[in-house]
Order: C-alpha cells, then sequence, then structure tokens
C-alpha cells in the first residue's frame, strides 16, 4: 500500500488533494462555421489555445477542492464569453466538431516571434495526423496529493531521499492510473454525438476522441516506469528514432508532469509534481464542462489505486491498457459495464472502509451504470436528432450564463 490510510494522521492528510484543470473548446460563429478570426486572448495566462487557432484552452489554478475550480472555470468562461460575444462568436460545447466543409476551413494556430516554432511544431502534427483530429477538444484533469501528506509517508516509510520516495509514489500510481483510464472514459464519455462532415458512425461510440479515431499515435508507446530517469529514456528513445517529434506528441492516457515547463528535461531536474490524466471528455451537459462530482471521484479513484500492491507494467499489459481505453469508448460494451460495475463495487468496500463519508460520490458513478443514465445516452438521446441546431442552443445558453441542462 503506498498510503498508510490505517494511519488516522495520513487518513486525515489523504483526504485533500489538488486539482487543476485544462478545458477545450471551439470557438464558433453564429450560425455554427468554425471561427476564422485571431485567437482574441493573446497574453492571458489563464485562456490560451491548443493545435487550432479558433481553440479556447481555459488553464485553471491549482485547487484544493473542486468546487474552487469550477469557480473559477465559471469566472474564466464569463471573461471568454464576454469577449467572444463583440464578433457574434461563441464557444461549442462538446467535445466533438461542429460542421465544417473541408479541412482549409480548420485553422492552425498562429504563434508569432519567439513561439513561432510552436506554430511549425502543429504544422508537422496536421500534417502527420490530419486536421481533422485537431478538432476533438477535451479536459486535462491534473491531480496530485498534498506535500504535506507525501512528507508525513516518506517518514512514516523510512525512506532514504525524500524526492526519490516521491517520484516513485508517482510513477507507482501512474501505472495503476493508466492500467484503470478505461474506467475514466466509460464513466465521463459523453460525445455519442458527431456532425456527418466528421466521417465518422457517432452511433457507435460514447467518446470518439478516445476511441481509436481520437488522438492516437500511430504506434503503441511502451515506456519504463522502473525509475524516472528509466521514465523519461523510454520517451526519449522514441524521439531519437523519429517516432515522435517531441514529448508532448505522446498521445497517452496518463502524464507525468514536472513544476514548470513541461519538458522531459524539466521532469528528470524538478521530478514529478503531479498526474495529467487525459480521457476526459468535454461534457456538454455543464457549462465548466466537467462536474465537480466526477473531479471527486477521481480524487478517490487514485486513493483506491494507491492501495493497490505495486506490478509489473510490462509491454502486454500496457498494450491490454490502451486497448481498454478505446473498448470503453464504444456504446454499449456489455464486458466494459461488467468490469465497471464489478470495479466500482470494490471501490464501494475499500471506501466504506476508509472513507465511509465518501460513499456518495461512489453512489453518484454507480448511478450512471443503470440503463440511460450515462452522460453519453443522455446527450445521445438530447442531441442525436438536430446536433447543430441544439448545439446552437446549448452555446447560446451559456453564453449567457445560464446553468446546466
Amino acid at each position: 500500500m503506498l498510503l498508510d490510510l490505517n494511519n488516522s494522521y495520513i487518513n486525515r492528510l489523504a483526504q485533500n488533494a489538488e486539482f487543476g484543470i485544462e478545458r477545450e473548446s471551439l470557438r464558433v460563429t453564429a450560425d455554427g462555421k468554425l471561427a476564422q478570426t485571431e485567437h482574441p486572448f493573446a497574453g492571458n495566462p489563464h485562456i490560451d489555445r491548443d493545435f487550432c487557432e479558433n481553440q479556447v484552452e481555459i488553464i485553471g489554478d491549482v485547487y484544493c477542492d473542486p468546487s474552487g475550480l469550477n469557480r473559477q472555470l465559471v469566472s474564466l468562461l464569463d471573461k471568454v464569453d464576454a469577449e467572444l460575444v463583440k464578433n457574434n462568436e461563441r464557444l461549442w460545447a462538446f467535445s466533438n466538431p461542429p460542421h465544417f466543409g473541408s479541412e482549409d476551413e480548420i485553422p492552425v494556430a498562429r504563434f508569432h516571434g519567439a513561439q513561432r516554432g510552436k506554430s511549425e511544431y502543429r504544422h508537422y502534427l496536421a500534417e502527420k495526423y490530419g486536421k481533422k483530429k485537431m478538432l476533438f477538444s477535451g479536459i486535462h484533469l491534473n491531480l496530485s496529493f498534498t506535500d504535506q501528506l507525501l512528507k508525513t509517508a516518506f517518514l512514516y516509510g523510512n525512506y532514504p531521499d525524500f524526492t526519490e520516495f516521491k517520484n516513485s509514489f508517482y510513477l507507482r500510481l501512474s501505472k495503476r492510473l493508466t492500467q484503470y483510464a478505461w474506467l475514466a472514459v466509460y464513466l465521463t464519455a459523453a460525445s455519442p454525438v458527431a456532425d456527418a462532415s466528421l466521417g465518422i458512425d457517432s452511433n457507435v461510440y460514447s467518446s470518439i476522441r478516445c476511441s481509436e479515431h481520437g488522438y492516437w499515435n500511430d504506434f503503441t508507446p511502451i515506456l519504463d516506469y522502473s525509475s524516472l530517469k528509466s521514465y523519461v529514456r523510454s520517451i526519449a528513445r522514441y524521439i531519437v528514432n523519429g517516432d515522435l517529434k517531441a514529448a508532448s506528441e505522446l498521445y497517452y492516457p496518463v502524464r507525468l508532469k514536472p513544476r514548470g515547463a513541461n519538458s522531459l528535461e524539466t521532469l528528470l531536474q524538478n521530478g514529478v509534481n503531479h498526474l495529467e490524466l487525459r480521457v476526459l471528455d468535454v461534457n456538454p451537459l455543464t457549462r465548466t464542462g466537467i462536474f465537480t462530482e466526477d473531479i471527486r471521484f477521481m480524487h478517490l479513484l487514485l486513493l483506491w489505486l494507491s492501495s493497490l500492491p505495486d506490478f509489473d507494467f510490462d509491454e502486454g499489459k500496457q498494450i491490454q491498457a490502451i486497448a481498454d481505453v478505446k473498448a470503453a469508448a464504444v456504446f454499449g460494451n456489455a464486458e466494459i459495464k461488467n468490469r465497471a460495475v464489478k470495479t466500482l463495487e470494490e471501490i464501494k468496500t475499500f471506501t466504506r472502509q476508509y472513507f465511509p463519508h465518501y460513499l456518495n460520490i461512489v453512489d453518484y458513478q454507480l448511478n450512471k451504470l443503470y440503463d440511460g443514465n450515462s452522460y453519453a445516452e443522455i446527450v445521445s438521446r438530447r442531441f442525436t436528432d438536430g446536433y447543430m441546431e441544439k448545439g446552437l442552443a446549448l452555446a447560446r445558453r451559456y453564453q449567457r450564463g445560464e446553468g446546466d441542462v
């Protein structure tokens, strides 16, 4: 067990975590076309864009409470919407894009000056993977435990070096989170509907962006989790071999992230600061794109994963983990559903033992397993007919600051 949750002090500290978020959305015109205007938030550290010039990326601060993070997201969305309304634009509320005529309507992000290389990199990605994939929007959830907890666990565990312990802790936890990323996909999938211009049969998928049609490398990366140095080297090997242009091209469910600039060099020098979970859809049922109940569950999931024994995350298991993520993105996958029921019951048993006041968090997820209760099923019922028309109405609703649907 990574954390001795039978220790009352450690148990109490473990109930606190740190949360950050990056939420992507596309800017669209009043009639639902992809906006062709320049990114209107230059220099704002909280509002950027990723691959597309018309993609808004909202970057939240780190909070110890998901409710605080949610309040900041609302505040940042207010700022974005106040600016976009000047050009009669709004944010598209889905992970999947609106209608587009051709890839010529998909503008690669335009960076200038010292950042020009970022545009060149995105042109490389467009050439390699196609521009359509640039249109998928998602949520990256950053998760970490407090240093107070980790330092206490370090002292109780009698390890020789705290930095080495912290790196080892997150390496081991990231293995488990990658192994169970399929569960996060299954419980938060909310992109089952798409316009025909995307060229994908949306009736098949609960999350197109997490399916085989989403952003994946053209090979399955095999990473070495034996140490942080080995982990970095295993990624660097793909760059040296020409499989990847940069570490950011590693499209993987979970990333180990450092404090400071996101690079392999910084990761090796500063160590692991947090885990980034990259498989969450933008949920159109709420303006922020994510319910606080789901953020709380991801914290509980990490606690449960920390209670599991270490294991050898060998090549076969890593290949299976990626296959499971893609399988969880398929609508009505009975095998995955059965595994989800079993896993959530195990988490419930764990929660009853260590965090009984969190049982409602597990029950919220279990409720999704009843027929018709998953986000994907709800979104499919509401938006399959009239995706564009209803999507624009939803975008207008959220721009007015109105609540969840």
